[in-house]
């Protein structure tokens, strides 16, 4: 049974706790929500890590950091879902933990995926409304999600915080690259952005940032590159690169999704996962994905893709040429004179 926008609805809890892709993925469905209820009351709950995205979110009243680093910071958590009483809550992770969350709140209804169509089959347990969806990216099955539970304005939003600097970029124009990924198989060969980074810098005139998080220290670190500079920041300082960054060369990971949601362009490369579900769902960035590329499945549920250990050959098929080429046209487009 689908919720009516017209039914009073004061308070709306939404469960989507990680990571940063699939929290940007989110956006638009919880703007939906919200303007689609006028007058209600909407509360997000968030891993700490990731609450840097979702902060000055003019359509989330209230941000709830679900804390686990102690059980005592869980027992807080815990009351501080308890405190408010909710109409519906939605849970757009479909992992037990977050359909748990959902739970603990003791909301009226529980809106999630059909058994069929989450990550963790046991999570549509806690649903009381279970939705099956015909879409293929993330962001629409999300939107489908979020019209299910009475949304009844589509609003494509990705409302992203201006981020803030950390550490020291370019002062003129740059390409930015993150070259880490959730895991190995769909990253780029490092020695590709290399070369990448040393024909930017004779061809074009300008660096290729190799943008890091501050955990991947000197281990994490790419080896030294002609051409590159390499920037450690958290997530303010990255939505602050990407802002300020000419093009951006990126993989399936959460720094693409972000550039994708703020319509930079450059280029997105793909191998082992699926740019149907997962790519950009803007026009400004161009895919690449080398001729017989495979999308690689563990199992035929949503999302569980092989993990593989190493870079994926689909990965190292596309060439830095072919990067270079993409990049040039829009770098001569864009870059101040």
């Amino acid at each position: 049974m689908l919720a009516s926008a017209k039914s009073p609805v004061n308070r709306i809890l939404v469960v989507r706790l990680g990571a940063m892709g699939d929290i940007i993925h989110t956006l638009p469905a919880v703007a939906s929500l919200k303007h689609s209820y006028p007058g209600s009351h909407l509360t997000w709950v968030v891993e700490p890590q990731w609450a840097p995205l979702v902060e000055e979110n003019p359509f989330v009243d209230h941000l709830l950091l679900l804390r686990r680093d102690s059980p005592a910071s869980l027992l807080a958590s815990w009351r501080a879902l308890r405190a408010r009483r909710y109409d519906f809550a939605i849970d757009f992770q479909g992992l037990v933990k977050s359909a748990l969350v959902a739970s603990a709140a003791r909301p009226e209804r529980i809106f999630g995926f059909h058994h069929t169509q989450v990550r963790e089959c046991a999570a549509a347990l806690f649903y009381s409304n279970k939705v099956t969806t015909r879409s293929v990216h993330k962001v629409d099955q999300n939107l489908d999600l979020a019209a299910a539970s009475g949304a009844s304005a589509v609003l494509r939003a990705f409302p992203l915080p201006p981020g803030r600097p950390e550490g020291e970029l370019p002062e003129g124009d740059f390409v930015l690259a993150n070259p880490l990924a959730g895991w190995r198989g769909k990253q780029w060969p490092m020695e590709h952005y290399g070369a990448l980074a040393a024909q930017l810098r004779r061809e074009m005139g300008i660096p290729l940032v190799m943008n890091l998080p501050p955990g991947a220290g000197a281990k994490g670190a790419p080896p030294a590159m002609e051409g590159a500079v390499t920037h450690f920041s958290g997530i303010p300082g990255l939505i602050d690169a990407t802002r300020r960054a000419a093009a951006v060369v990126g993989v399936d990971s959460g720094p693409l999704h972000l550039a994708d949601a703020l319509g930079k362009p450059g280029v997105a490369i793909f191998g082992p996962t699926d740019p149907a579900r997962n790519g950009p769902c803007g026009d400004t960035l161009k895919l690449l994905r080398a001729p017989g590329a495979e999308t690689k499945m563990r199992s035929p549920r949503p999302g569980a893709y092989h993990r593989g250990t190493v870079v994926d050959e689909s990965m190292a098929a596309v060439t830095p040429d072919e990067v270079f080429e993409c990049l040039r046209d829009v770098l001569r487009r864009c870059m101040v004179p």
